[in-house]
């Protein structure tokens, strides 16, 4: 066994994980509609590539991603496009984003698809697949697969396959490892070759013990992968943390794991990744846990862009429900309303009902017990973060390196005041975030009114050099004239003394021309 290391911080909140892992991952019906958002990743949005009224095939591109850092956004299933508008998504600010809403014909029909040999494959037309494919990275973070693919200025020398799953509630990847380990393992290798790594090392949390067995077993015959039980602390599943435990390299703060030779992924993600490039799949579902106050907790392999209400429904939603959360309950966020859809970004629903989740006793002054800094796993001063936000001192704030906070919430949870203390983080941020914008457009509006002061003045600089060189054309004209008035006249004298009529005439009607020219300057 591989020696492990430790993280700082890191609690043991009941983890309520056994009543959705009795049954095996469970398909849905096609849904009544599909609401797909065409912004699900980090990035630039998709751009719509259909229009309503348009027939679609399961697995067509729906929205072509955009220059830069993006994904494309798929067709779910086959039917028709009957609206392309804003409509409010699963995000916890409730606002509207650009969706395609898909009526299913009943049918699943399939585009045309292609089986690839992953040897026949480059590094390149892998990223590209997986660009055209829409797969990011499914722990949380939905970063495009095809840019962390890309790695960076240091050599990747490790993958780490994340599959703690620490948060509670949460058990999809648990089911996912147990019941497709194999995919995953061939997922892990296709990161792998693109990176040119050495290792592949695949952290589960102890408590998994079938989802372990069964990644043992997927792994048996490759001597570059390896499995490692890490113990069960939340929040081990973050990346810095889980890299920290199972190689003891220290990510710091503004450093990324590459350049530490680590990159890591998280288990949904390889199994999306084997499937698009193998299989030509693109990501067009994912396991969704349903939880809480529901009469049969299970795992669904969701469709992306299933109505959430449908979702539970499945499940049994049981009266009391006042709210939904997607994720966990330590770093979820609450829904809306149960009219969203299901994203990429979506791992767990949670029907939560005041018995299950009672409201918050009411917050008591902070007593500088130092808990919060003792549960930190970013190893912060959370007191003292939570004093600046509350004042607004945001500058403060941020030097005490309020952006290394993950939100991971093991501060609020060991606070015996009973301080939401990561809602004044969130808050702070959206604050600095809303002030740098705001300073960026003030930036944006100074440049282009001093661009437009400079393009004035080069304008009346150049209408003045204009004039002026009119003026002295005209100068120079007039002095000319008398010049070659008395040119003519010479060669008038002269035709006259060598006595050649024609040329005199000639020569009369020259200086007559060259006199009127000069009076009409003079005029």
């Amino acid at each position: 066994m591989s020696m492990l290391y430790k993280f700082h911080g890191g609690v043991h909140p009941p983890t309520h994980k056994d009543q959705s892992i009795r049954t095996r991952i469970a398909t849905p019906p096609l849904p009544s509609k599909l609401v797909i958002p065409f912004h699900q990743h980090v990035g630039g949005m998709a751009k719509p590539v259909v229009q309503a009224g348009d027939y679609v095939f399961k697995g067509q591109i729906i929205g072509m991603p955009e220059d830069g850092l993006s994904s494309a956004i798929h067709a779910s299933t086959s039917g028709t496009i009957a609206e392309i508008g804003m409509m409010t998504v699963a995000h916890a600010s409730g606002l509207p984003d650009l969706c395609a809403v898909l009526i299913p014909d009943g049918k699943d029909v399939w585009r045309e698809r292609t089986r690839r040999q992953l040897l026949n494959l480059s590094a390149d037309e892998i990223r590209q697949i997986l660009r055209l494919s829409g797969v990011v990275g499914l722990g949380g973070a939905v970063f495009p697969s095809d840019g962390k693919l890309r790695g960076g200025k240091h050599h990747v020398h490790t993958i780490v396959l994340n599959g703690a799953e620490c948060e509670p509630y949460i058990t999809c990847d648990d089911l996912l490892m147990r019941e497709h380990a194999k995919e995953i393992a061939q997922g892990g290798e296709i990161i792998r070759r693109v990176l040119g790594a050495d290792h592949v090392i695949i952290g589960i949390e102890d408590n998994k013990p079938e989802a372990i067995m069964a990644m043992q077993e997927a792994i048996v015959d490759r001597s570059s992968a390896r499995v490692q039980a890490v113990p069960t602390l939340y929040p081990g599943g973050g990346a810095k943390q889980l890299i920290r435990v199972l190689t003891g390299i220290e990510v710091a703060a503004g450093v990324r794991s590459t350049d530490k030779g680590v990159q890591c992924f998280n288990v949904a993600t390889a199994y999306s990744i084997y499937r698009a490039v193998i299989h030509d799949e693109p990501l067009l579902s994912r396991i969704v846990t349903v939880t809480g106050n529901v009469a049969k907790p299970q795992n669904f392999d969701a469709l992306i862009g299933t109505p959430v209400n449908e979702l539970v429904a499945w499940a049994g939603n049981l009266p009391g429900t006042e709210h939904y959360i997607m994720g966990g309950p330590m770093m979820g966020v609450p829904l809306p309303n149960d009219n969203v859809s299901v994203v990429k970004a979506c791992n767990c629903i949670i029907a939560a009902s005041d018995e299950l989740f009672p409201p918050a006793p009411p917050a008591m002054p902070c007593i500088r017990c130092a808990r919060c800094a003792g549960a930190c796993p970013q190893e912060l001063q959370p007191q003292e973060l939570y004093w600046f936000a509350k004042s607004k001192n945001f500058g403060k704030a941020q030097a005490y390196h309020l952006f290394d906070c993950i939100e991971c919430g093991a501060c609020s949870y060991v606070c015996p005041s009973n301080i939401p203390l990561v809602q004044y983080y969130r808050y702070a941020k959206s604050e600095i975030w809303a002030r740098d914008a705001d300073k960026k457009a003030a930036d944006r509006a100074r440049e282009r009114h001093e661009f437009r002061e400079f393009r004035n003045e080069r304008e009346k600089r150049e209408k003045a050099e204009k004039l002026a060189a009119k003026e002295k054309a005209a100068l120079a004209a007039k002095q000319a004239a008398p010049a070659a008035a008395e040119e003519a006249q010479r060669k008038i004298a002269a035709a006259v003394a060598a006595s050649d009529p024609a040329q005199l005439s000639g020569q009369q009607q020259a200086a007559e021309a060259a006199r009127a020219a000069a009076a009409q300057k003079e005029d």
